[in-house]
């Protein structure tokens, strides 16, 4: 890929982040995104009640908007998400693409989409923050464990609301 075809590729606005032309090449997640938009920010299943959000993000190698559900932590005016990938070795490929491109991703949060800044939790916030998430979802804290016994920290990411 040449940098001009990268540069010329759409960024995540909240237009693009609310159309179908955000890519998840995983079926279940596109169900979840359906649903998700469908509802005002609302999922059944196996998501019910839980703090989801749509993270959609510029793909590191392609340009194209990508779009994620996650379950986030809301703290104070801050949207935190955990780069766990359930405990995989590797970070998943939200992480990298929101890393390469902080300043230009989207969040939509019930029926409001944002665009947001990322920044890393630092690593002192940690404990505080994991013990928030695990007494809201125990899984997280299989997630940490697994994550840690591969040797991999997980990153927590804030996403600040762009003015």
């Amino acid at each position: 890929m040449t940098n001009s075809t990268h540069s010329a590729a759409p960024s995540p606005d909240a237009s693009s982040a609310a159309s179908s032309d955000a890519h998840n090449s995983n079926p279940f997640n596109r169900q979840v995104i359906e649903e998700f938009r469908r509802n005002g920010g609302r999922v059944g299943g196996q998501f019910a009640g839980t703090s989801l959000l749509l993270l959609t993000t510029r793909g590191a190698r392609s340009g194209l908007p990508r779009t994620t559900p996650l379950v986030h932590l809301p703290d104070g005016d801050r949207l935190l998400v955990f780069a766990s990938n359930g405990g995989a070795p590797v970070a998943p490929a939200w992480f990298h693409n929101l890393m390469a491109a902080p300043d230009e991703a989207v969040v939509e949060v019930g029926a409001e989409r944002r665009p947001v800044r990322a920044r890393l939790v630092d690593e002192s916030e940690h404990d505080a923050v994991w013990a928030r998430q695990i007494a809201v979802d125990p899984q997280f804290a299989d997630f940490r464990e697994r994550a840690r016994q591969a040797g991999r920290t997980t990153p927590i990411v804030a996403l600040e609301r762009l003015s």
